[in-house]
């Protein structure tokens, strides 16, 4: 089921046929280099169905980012509703293979679900995080609108030193 359509990109729900694509993704070590580890297979999966629970009960959750002119899947991008920092946010999140990287793929899905999260599911604020270190994913942030708010250390990634960033949306 397609959700959003970009210029380049179709954003839809992920499928149980995702799986391989998904993996070659996710366990990657570069592109998820950011990440506390490139993930498993039985990761993958579990990230997979995850997601087809959180379609089932909410209708939203991390969509697959599909290229338009190959059917290529790139990567993931969305919003999960759970804890940042403390706090139960509305958190943006987006992976891209690491072979897709500078070419605009993250900022044009994470700006369609920014409109999406504030459009359609009419949240007010949405939040992005990542380790200090991961420059080109705070450009992102930056780029669709979303500003610093504050830094702290990620339980659920190594401890590391966060960045959080936040855009108030449909006020």
């Amino acid at each position: 089921m397609i959700i959003m359509e970009t210029e380049r990109l179709l954003i839809r729900q992920q499928s149980f046929g995702d799986l391989a694509a998904l993996h070659q993704i996710l366990s990657d070590p570069i592109t998820m280099s950011f990440w506390p580890t490139p993930f498993t297979l039985a990761a993958t999966q579990a990230w997979l169905e995850r997601n087809l629970q959180r379609y089932a009960e909410h209708g939203w959750g991390r969509w697959a980012v599909v290229l338009k002119q190959t059917g290529a899947l790139i990567g993931d991008c969305g919003i999960m509703h759970m804890e940042v920092a403390g706090v139960l946010e509305y958190d943006l999140g987006y992976i891209i293979d690491q072979h897709h990287w500078r070419q605009g793929y993250a900022s044009e899905s994470a700006a369609a679900c920014r409109d999406y999260a504030a459009s359609t599911l009419g949240l007010r604020r949405l939040v992005a995080n990542m380790p200090t270190q991961h420059v080109a994913s705070a450009r992102v942030a930056e780029k669709i609108g979303m500003t610093w708010e504050k830094t702290f250390n990620n339980p659920k990634n190594r401890n590391l030193p966060t960045h959080l960033y936040a855009l108030s949306v449909n006020t």
